[in-house]
C-alpha cells in the first residue's frame, strides 16, 4: 500500500488542509499508517500533480494562507479501483523491541524489563486515545447505532482494529514483564 492510498481514504471523510489531514493520521489512520507532515505535503503536491485531488487556496488574517485538499472524481476512481485489488501479504510484525526481547538472556535483563514497560506505557496511552475517539464518534449511541445510522463505517471499523493492537500489546508487555520479573528474581 502506498502513501497515496491512506490520504485518499483520509480524504473521503471530507476536504482538509494538510494540517487536518497531519492531525487526522495521528488520531485515526496511526493505528494502521504513519507518515511524517512532510511526506504528506510531498504526497499531496504528487496527487494533485496527478489530478488525484484539488487544492484551493484559504486566505487566512494573521496566518499563513492554507490549502484544502479534496478528492477528485479520478481519485475517488483510484480509491474504488484500490480496494478492488486483492490484499497483499499480511504484515509482518518488524519491531526492535522484539529484537531486543530476543536477545534478552545475553543481553541487559534490566534494560529489556525497562523498554518493554514502556511500549506497556505508549500503548495504554494510544488505547486511552483511541477510546476517546470512539465515545466522540458514537457520541452517545450505541455501537450497534452508530453502524446503522453512520454515512462511513470504515474509519469506526479500523479504529476498533487500532484499539484491539493496542490492547494486544498491553497483554503481551504484561506477560512478558512477568516473565522477565521473575528471572529477574531467580538471577
Amino acid at each position: 500500500m502506498a502513501l497515496r492510498h491512506a490520504v485518499m481514504a483520509a480524504l473521503l471523510e471530507g476536504e482538509a488542509s494538510g494540517y487536518d489531514l497531519s492531525k487526522s493520521f495521528d488520531a485515526s489512520v496511526a493505528n494502521f499508517w504513519t507518515a511524517t507532515p512532510q511526506q504528506l505535503y510531498r504526497e499531496l503536491d504528487r496527487m494533485t500533480a496527478d489530478g488525484l485531488v484539488t487544492a484551493r487556496v484559504v486566505r487566512q488574517e494573521r496566518r499563513p494562507d492554507k490549502r484544502l485538499f479534496s478528492l477528485t472524481e479520478a481519485g475517488r476512481a483510484a480509491v474504488r479501483a484500490y480496494t478492488e485489488e486483492p490484499p497483499g501479504r499480511p504484515t509482518a510484525i518488524r519491531d526492535e523491541l522484539l529484537v531486543k526481547v530476543q536477545s534478552v538472556d545475553a543481553g541487559d535483563l534490566d534494560a529489556v524489563r525497562k523498554a518493554v514497560g514502556v511500549r506497556v506505557e505508549q500503548a495504554g496511552a494510544k488505547l486511552a486515545r483511541y477510546e476517546r475517539l470512539r465515545a466522540k464518534l458514537l457520541d452517545g449511541r450505541t455501537q450497534e447505532r452508530y453502524l446503522a445510522d453512520a454515512e462511513s463505517v470504515g474509519p469506526y471499523l479500523t479504529l476498533l482494529r487500532g484499539m484491539e493492537f493496542e490492547r494486544e500489546n498491553i497483554r503481551w508487555g504484561e506477560l512478558a514483564l512477568r516473565v522477565l520479573e521473575a528471572r529477574a528474581d531467580r538471577s
